[in-house]
């Protein structure tokens, strides 16, 4: 298994990254190769001690920042290492691409570079949320505003990555929305309900409402980009804040220092749990090729985490599965990305 990892990508790259890699690197079925600057991630191999037999280095002269504006760097940074690696990927060089670079730049460039399963209208970004029941969110970010149509797809395609990938035999899949009846919500909601309720190739079990997120009521929970991410946000801040009040607790009188002794090592454990290092990164779906969005504060442990999730993408079947799948959507192609 062969993975392009974009080396430049992300606020704590290349230094991070690059450890990631050689960390993922002790799997001795994977191939790594780190698209970036050579000079800088040599360097940074070389402190870490000789290179290791499953990982090269690949030659790029630009980066892509957080600050580039996404459809700018199609035109002006085509030889990024974003831009590198996906060329690679598409190209038949490897068989998946890892980024922690700017979300916007990476979804149009993999959607102009490896480009969308015939059917796909638009791919989405799926995050896994670490709850102690994983549950899969998309669109967490892609595609801004409510569609019928979107909706549908990325139920499925959810699903589909879910089974593959995920490793669960009948994802229940549910729409996120401000009620569990079916005629809540927005009217392209509703409609999607309707045609998510005539399927039979996924199951689905209606409306949740967020508060129900954590409880692993659902498998797959399909929304808008703008209400994901915003979700995902939330969950990241009640996070921080629950760790933050837990040591407030902890450190108020000595019985409650005494107590935290005793609780320390599971308690680490679920924290460290529901952490994103543990789940890597994001899949973009409905694309011909895997791609993984690593969060973009990625260290070196969820560096490796979404090298790995990237190699279980690449060997789930879940590609083919959603070719599959797709004539069941629509016969429109879809159009590169505007002015491109």
């Amino acid at each position: 298994m062969r993975i392009i990892v974009d080396a430049m990508g992300g606020d704590n790259a290349p230094l991070a990254i690059v450890e990631g890699a050689l960390d993922a690197a002790k799997d001795e079925n994977l191939n790594i190769v780190l698209v970036g600057d050579e000079a800088k991630v040599g360097e940074i191999i070389a402190s870490r001690g000789a290179c290791p037999a499953n990982v090269t280095v690949h030659h790029a002269a630009e980066s892509v920042t957080m600050e580039d504006d996404p459809l700018g760097v199609l035109r002006t940074k085509k030889d990024s290492s974003m831009a590198v690696s996906l060329r690679m990927l598409q190209s038949g060089d490897g068989d998946a691409v890892v980024s922690a670079g700017n979300t916007g730049a990476l979804l149009f460039a993999a959607t102009h570079y490896v480009r969308t399963v015939h059917g796909v209208r638009r791919a989405p970004i799926a995050t896994i949320l670490p709850l102690p029941h994983p549950v899969l969110l998309l669109d967490s970010g892609a595609n801004l505003g409510y569609h019928t149509d979107y909706d549908v797809q990325w139920a499925v395609m959810g699903s589909i990555y879910m089974k593959n990938a995920g490793g669960v035999e009948n994802p229940r899949v549910a729409l996120l929305n401000n009620g569990t009846e079916p005629t809540k919500g927005v009217p392209e909601v509703a409609d999607a309900y309707k045609l998510l309720a005539a399927r039979d190739d996924i199951n689905f079990i209606g409306n949740v409402e967020s508060r129900d997120i954590p409880a692993g009521v659902c498998d797959v929970l399909v929304t808008d980009g703008f209400t994901g991410n915003i979700v995902i946000k939330l969950m990241e801040g009640m996070g921080t804040f629950f760790k933050e009040t837990m040591n407030d607790v902890f450190s108020q009188t000595v019985a409650s220092r005494l107590g935290y002794l005793t609780v320390r090592g599971s308690l680490h454990r679920t924290l460290h749990s529901l952490s994103s290092e543990c789940t890597g990164g994001a899949p973009i779906l409905g694309l011909r090729k895997p791609v993984i969005k690593a969060h973009g504060n990625s260290n070196a442990a969820a560096a490796a985490a979404a090298i790995r999730q990237a190699a279980i993408f690449a060997s789930s079947g879940a590609i083919e599965a959603v070719a599959a799948a797709a004539p069941s959507f629509t016969d429109v192609d879809v159009p590169a990305p505007a002015g491109v």
